[in-house]
C-alpha cells in the first residue's frame, strides 16, 4: 500500500484513474454476465457496454505509466494520453457499432484491444531510454512484462475459444474461454497496480530536479 507522506508528496489522480478504470470495466462486465439473459436487447446491449468497458480499462492504464515516467516532459506526457485516448475513444465508437458487436467480428475486436495494448511498446521504450539506469526500471519491467503476459495469455484463450472447443457443451456453466479471459484479465491489472505504485514511488523519490 502507498505511505500517507507518498501521497501527500505526489500527485495521485493518475492511479485513481487506472483504479477507477479498472473497476468500471470489471463492473459492466459483471452487469453483463448477470443481466445479458434478460432479452435479446438487453443481451446486445449489455455486451457493448462491456466492450467500452474493457476499452476504458486499457486508456486508464496508460496515464499513471505515462504521467509519472514523462513527468519532467510534459510535452511528451500530452502527445502519448493524447494518442491512446483517441485511439480508445475511436475503438469505443467501432464497438458500439451493431454490425461489429457481432460474433462474426469476435477475432476483430480482440485484435483492436490488442492493437490499443501494442501501442504501449512506443512510450515504454522511450521510457527505458530515459531511465536506463534507475534501479526501479527491471522492476517495473518486470510487473509490466506480467501483465502484457498475462493479457496476451488471456486473448488467445478468448480468441481461440479454448477450452470449449474441444469439447462443446462440456464448459457451458464454468471453466470456458470467457472466463479463464477475465481471471487473466485480472491478473494483468493487479500487475499493473503494482508497477504503478513503483512509478508514484519513484517519481516521489525522484522529482524532476534530478533529470
Amino acid at each position: 500500500m502507498m505511505s500517507t507522506k507518498m501521497l501527500q508528496s505526489e500527485t495521485t489522480w493518475p492511479f485513481f484513474v487506472f483504479l477507477g478504470g479498472s473497476m468500471f470495466c470489471l463492473l459492466s462486465s459483471s452487469i453483463c454476465h448477470l443481466f445479458s439473459c434478460h432479452s435479446h436487447k438487453l443481451n446486445i446491449l449489455l455486451l457493448r457496454m462491456d466492450y467500452v468497458g474493457i476499452t476504458v480499462m486499457i486508456i486508464t492504464s496508460f496515464f499513471p505509466p505515462i504521467y509519472y515516467i514523462f513527468q519532467c516532459s510534459p510535452h511528451w506526457q500530452i502527445v502519448y494520453l493524447s494518442c491512446i485516448t483517441i485511439m480508445g475513444i475511436c475503438t469505443i465508437f467501432t464497438l458500439l457499432s451493431p454490425v461489429f458487436s457481432t460474433g462474426k467480428y469476435r477475432s476483430f475486436r480482440a485484435v483492436l484491444f490488442m492493437a490499443m495494448g501494442l501501442f504501449g511498446l512506443i512510450p515504454a521504450v522511450h521510457a527505458i531510454v530515459l531511465n536506463w539506469d534507475e534501479p526501479e526500471r527491471n522492476i517495473i519491467l518486470a510487473y509490466e512484462l506480467a501483465m502484457a503476459l498475462s493479457y496476451l495469455i488471456g486473448t488467445m484463450f478468448y480468441i481461440m475459444r479454448i477450452p470449449e472447443r474441444w469439447r462443446p457443451g462440456f464448459f457451458d456453466l464454468a471453466g470456458h474461454s470467457h472466463q479463464i479471459f477475465h481471471v487473466f484479465v485480472i491478473l494483468g491489472a493487479l500487475s499493473h497496480y503494482g508497477a504503478a505504485q513503483v512509478f508514484l514511488e519513484y517519481r516521489s523519490r525522484l522529482g524532476c530536479d534530478t533529470q
